[in-house]
């Protein structure tokens, strides 16, 4: 790191920003920036919007043109070598005359990995490691998927103060601000798909589609119904084909697709269901579920990240709490946390939180 200068910084900050533009959009694919620089001055930049459209690096070069040839080209993905729905990126920066690739961090898909190799090979001079950190979390779904096999799993929690999140019967509208559900929604918006268990649905009766934002594609929705209780009426069943995991065998749903991944207690084995999400593509899965899914995902070790909206309300008892688990034998047994993000968000405060 101490051989990048503040330009450099500068200028890998710009290419993360144009990242995060394909938030929404970019998935399967990761979510990858490109500046093309003379010195200060900026020649081209790009970002890569869906999978299938152009990369970054060549939306980046057709702003440059000429004006290529002997730049720094800074971006956020080690530039891919192979040959998909586009041509390798590594080939094409090599061609325009760039003298210098500074990329964030190496892809972590074998399929495409490789470019600071060919980029090298044709004398381009390559560096890793500026704000490397930013590019993973940016992408950290495509790099949970890529290199654990599994999606990252976001669980989203609108509590009140004393950890309640719904009435005794499940009912749930609504214990969060309005400010608080259309922030909801922008994390709904970044999934590739959104996961609920059939106790959500049989009382909730959620739809699970971003609302708030203007986003191009809806996530998939996901419905963990291990007896297969699914109701025809369901709003889920609306719109997009719905992904159903179920332990026994059966007929699907209307507009849905059925996935029978049962385990020794007649449950739906959830950590092959996280596998077979990610075999689809999925990079973050947006959980909103009930107490009983919570706790199931959470003792499985499926839970990477929790969203917690809090609202400065109490429930009390006995309305249902985060996740149903038992209560260990010691205090030092518990499961602790560590506070990545904490925003007020309305009148409610939003928690980013990761397991230690």
């Amino acid at each position: 790191m101490s051989g990048f200068s503040g330009l450099d910084r500068a200028m890998m900050a710009r290419a993360l920003a144009l990242a995060e533009r394909g938030l929404f959009t970019a998935t399967p694919n990761p979510r990858v920036g490109c500046v093309i620089a003379q010195g200060h001055r900026i020649v081209g930049e790009g970002w890569h919007e869906r999978a299938g459209g152009p990369h970054a690096e060549a939306m980046a070069l057709a702003a440059a043109g000429d004006g290529a040839r002997g730049a720094t080209v800074y971006v956020t993905l080690e530039p891919c070598n192979h040959h998909g729905r586009t041509p390798p990126c590594a080939e094409a920066l090599a061609r325009a005359g760039v003298a210098r690739v500074v990329a964030a961090v190496r892809d972590p898909n074998r399929e495409a990995a490789g470019g600071a190799q060919a980029l090298a090979a044709a004398g381009v001079r390559v560096e890793f490691g500026l704000l490397a950190e930013a590019a993973r979390e940016l992408n950290v779904g495509f790099f949970s998927r890529l290199e654990r096999g599994r999606p990252w799993v976001r669980m989203k929690v609108a509590a009140t103060l004393d950890g309640r999140t719904a009435l005794a019967d499940g009912r749930s509208r609504w214990i969060t601000g309005r400010e608080a559900r259309a922030d909801a929604h922008r994390w709904r918006a970044r999934a590739c798909a959104i996961l609920t268990g059939i106790g959500t649905v049989k009382a909730d009766d959620p739809q699970l589609t971003v609302r708030e934002v203007r986003t191009p594609r809806q996530p998939l929705r996901v419905v963990v119904d291990s007896r297969l209780e699914l109701p025809e009426s369901a709003r889920i069943l609306a719109g997009e084909r719905v992904l159903v995991f179920a332990a026994r065998e059966g007929r699907a749903p209307p507009n849905a697709e059925l996935v029978v991944l049962p385990n020794a207690r007649g449950k739906v084995e959830l950590p092959a269901m996280l596998e077979e999400l990610a075999r689809r593509g999925v990079n973050e899965l947006h959980v909103e579920a009930g107490a009983r899914l919570n706790g199931s995902l959470v003792r499985e070790g499926c839970v990477d990240e929790f969203l917690v909206y809090l609202n400065p309300s109490l429930l009390g008892e006995p309305a249902q709490g985060i996740a149903a688990l038992e209560a260990p034998g010691t205090l030092d047994a518990r499961l602790r946390l560590r506070i990545v993000s904490l925003e007020r968000v309305g009148e409610d405060l939003r928690l980013l939180a990761r397991p230690r």
